[in-house]
């Protein structure tokens, strides 16, 4: 039932108009008794005396009547004080009980009998104040199963607010840091290193997934650092080991490098006495020296590749970038393999030339461009012409190698530069590919600042296309 405060306080108002409203009915019915008792006695022969016996007979009905309103308005105001008392013990209550959830004690709870306004203000407070003690408990467990579970990671994670003070470090980063986190401190206190703070600011500051190697957070390791900023201001930063991988890796390449590079004397030896037996060597033993020497000159052309893609991807490679045109770049690799494409029966075009200029190493853009050329030549067979072109896409040029030949399936495309992957490995093999060109140019384009992909459907052929950055004006 709704408005019961204001029944009961106009009850509580009908009580005190009834209670006044006897009283003062009890002091006029008084009154004129003690005015009809005082008048019978009077004399009416003595004029003087009935005026003074009435007069007194009125003195006292208004005494009587003073003495009843006062009365009334005692009770009255006793009545008012008692149901004012009461309200404001109850709202007292509400008040203590706001006061307790508002300073974190969500399991106080408040004893609310009556069905009315305020009672009902108090029974809805109290179901709140239990649905967030409910809601807190499930977030605090959320909250240690998230802790448990980066705890439980081998990576090392580090949170920051906006103000660049740590908030969060799991075990791992403890672990790491010799002098331990220490919550609310600068970041700079726990972690040193300008290429990780570079990182962390860049994703705090804007709000961009941001990447970096750390090499001096302790000595001799180095760290993988990937930073994303927080939906409520802040970055959270994630430190992998990269130490053990690196040092596997590095010995993977120096024995590739060794490996290759102490085969080529002997390979050349082999090739080089082969081609003077084929000068004096009778008609019945040439096949078998043909063979040696088509196989000598394919592990060569393996070893040389082998060692160019070491150096490549460990950064020895040096490259001499410079401004230079795009116009260029595919104008000198259509004149270098021209010929070779008429030979294979195909044609070079050039369809695109952008006019900006490309930070690049000539030699090296050279080299990848014909390495996609000679797989376009291998594998576009003369199903049409090779089309080179450049055109420009925002900050970078992109450079492209088209054919129309087969094509190659969807499934393949997401490793063709993978070394030693081959999509046809018969059709390879006869083709005498090694199997690397694309793992060359991949991390050529890559160590130039830009990307490579591929596009094709079967049927309507294969484009190759890398990117490279514009040069600074």
């Amino acid at each position: 039932m709704r408005n019961r405060i204001f029944f009961k306080l106009l009850a509580a108002f009908a009580l005190v108009i009834a209670v006044a409203t006897v009283t003062l009915d009890f002091s006029v019915r008084r009154a004129w008794d003690v005015a009809a008792n005082s008048g019978g006695m009077a004399r009416p022969a003595d004029p003087l005396s009935g005026a003074t016996l009435a007069a007194g007979a009125t003195g006292h009905m208004r005494r009587t009547l003073l003495w009843g309103s006062a009365w009334a308005f005692a009770i009255a105001l006793v009545l008012a004080g008692i149901l004012a008392q009461s309200t404001a013990r109850r709202l007292q209550r509400i008040v203590q009980f706001a006061g307790k959830i508002a300073a974190g004690d969500l399991g106080a709870r408040i004893a609310e009998n009556d069905d009315d306004e305020i009672g009902q203000v108090a029974t809805t407070l109290d179901k709140t104040a239990h649905q967030l003690e409910e809601s807190f408990a499930a977030l605090r467990t959320s909250q240690r199963q998230l802790e448990t579970l980066l705890n439980s990671m081998q990576d090392a994670v580090i949170a920051i607010g906006e103000d660049q003070r740590v908030q969060w470090a799991n075990q791992t980063m403890d672990r790491l840091v010799p002098q331990g986190t220490r919550r609310n401190a600068p970041v700079e206190e726990t972690v040193r290193d300008p290429d990780f703070l570079r990182a962390l600011r860049a994703a705090s500051e804007e709000g961009r997934v941001s990447t970096g190697r750390a090499g001096s957070i302790l000595p001799g390791r180095t760290f993988d650092v990937t930073a994303a900023p927080m939906p409520g201001g802040g970055a959270v930063a994630v430190l992998r080991d990269q130490t053990e991988t690196e040092r596997v890796e590095k010995t993977r390449r120096d024995f590739i490098a060794n490996v290759s590079h102490e085969l080529r004397t002997p390979l050349t030896s082999i090739q080089g006495y082969t081609e003077t037996l084929l000068d004096t060597a009778p008609e019945d033993d040439r096949d078998f020296l043909e063979v040696i020497r088509k196989n000598a000159i394919r592990m060569s052309r393996l070893t040389e590749d082998l060692l160019t893609l070491a150096r490549v991807e460990s950064g020895e490679q040096r490259f001499d970038i410079q401004p230079v045109k795009p116009a260029e770049l595919v104008r000198e690799a259509v004149q270098n393999f021209r010929e070779i494409a008429r030979i294979h029966g195909a044609e070079l075009q050039v369809e695109d030339a952008a006019s900006l200029e490309v930070s690049a190493d000539r030699e090296a853009i050279h080299q990848v461009f014909s390495n996609l050329i000679d797989n376009a030549l291998k594998y576009g067979g003369s199903s049409g012409p090779i089309v080179l072109g450049a055109r420009p896409a925002g900050r970078v040029v992109e450079f492209y190698v088209r054919d129309f030949g087969p094509g190659i399936s969807s499934e393949h495309l997401p490793r063709l530069f993978e070394r030693f992957y081959r999509v046809d490995k018969a059709r390879s093999r006869e083709s005498g590919g090694t199997g690397l060109g694309l793992a060359i140019a991949k991390h050529i384009v890559l160590a130039h600042g830009g990307a490579i992909r591929a596009e094709s459907e079967l049927n309507h052929g294969s484009t190759f296309l890398f990117t490279l950055p514009t040069a600074p004006q």
